[in-house]
């Protein structure tokens, strides 16, 4: 009798429907809206900003050299909030999907890195260039800590197609099949805006904001059922 009490005791510390298995549900919910709102946000302010600033021209600039002019502390303080915000969705990923598997470790690892990355852009902006900031050459001469910056845009995003390939496992053992199939097929999306970049600034524009979007849309799936539902 002592024995089957202590049983019933046990399942009912550990059943996901006990009231402090739920409440670490909802903490671990409320870190992963970290990396559902930080895309969306940073996308937001930085069109206000491209569409209000003298000078800048989304076909010839990028968002990256919103950091620049007197309003550039703007663009900086997006990059640090977004950093923050997608750290913290990382460590909400990690508690949703739990240690097991290679989604569970590998997916809000990467995550962290790409919000890390952003915190390195704050730190070393992009190079003036294409006439912007106004009064600014056309022609763009590499510094130091712009060459920082786009190394660490590059190892970001590259972070980021990899979490969304990993994160495809997850995804289809939850059921979603067809977010599984996509997440696979739009790192593929991202990096070609990448590859155009020296084309379009546009498509490379269009490629960063698709990751940020697909990050986002990735971690509200996850975030909406336990693990094992």
């Amino acid at each position: 009798m002592t024995q089957t009490l202590s049983a019933r005791s046990r399942t009912a510390r550990t059943s996901p429907a006990s009231p402090a298995s739920r409440s670490s549900w909802s903490a671990a919910r409320g870190l992963t809206a970290g990396a559902v709102v930080a895309g969306p946000l940073f996308l937001g302010v930085g069109i206000v900003q491209g569409l209000t600033r003298d000078g800048f021209d989304f076909g010839r600039h990028a968002i990256s050299q919103l950091a620049l002019g007197e309003t550039g502390w703007i663009q900086t303080v997006n990059f640090l909030i977004a950093g923050a915000l997608l750290i913290a969705g990382a460590a909400g990923l990690r508690r949703v999907l739990g240690a097991g598997g290679v989604g569970g470790v590998w997916g809000p690892a990467l995550t962290a890195v790409f919000g890390a990355s952003f915190w390195a852009a704050a730190a070393f902006p992009a190079d003036a260039g294409a006439g912007f900031p106004v009064g600014a050459p056309d022609a763009t001469a590499m510094s130091g800590h712009g060459s920082v910056h786009m190394l660490a845009g590059m190892v970001g995003y590259l972070a980021l197609c990899g979490a969304f390939v990993v994160l495809a496992r997850p995804l289809a053992a939850r059921g979603h099949r067809g977010w599984a199939v996509a997440s696979r097929l739009v790192p593929v999306a991202v990096l070609a805006g990448f590859m155009a970049s020296a084309v379009s600034v546009l498509a490379f524009t269009a490629g960063a904001g698709l990751g940020l979007v697909w990050l986002a849309a990735v971690t509200a799936r996850l975030a909406t059922a336990p693990a094992g539902r």
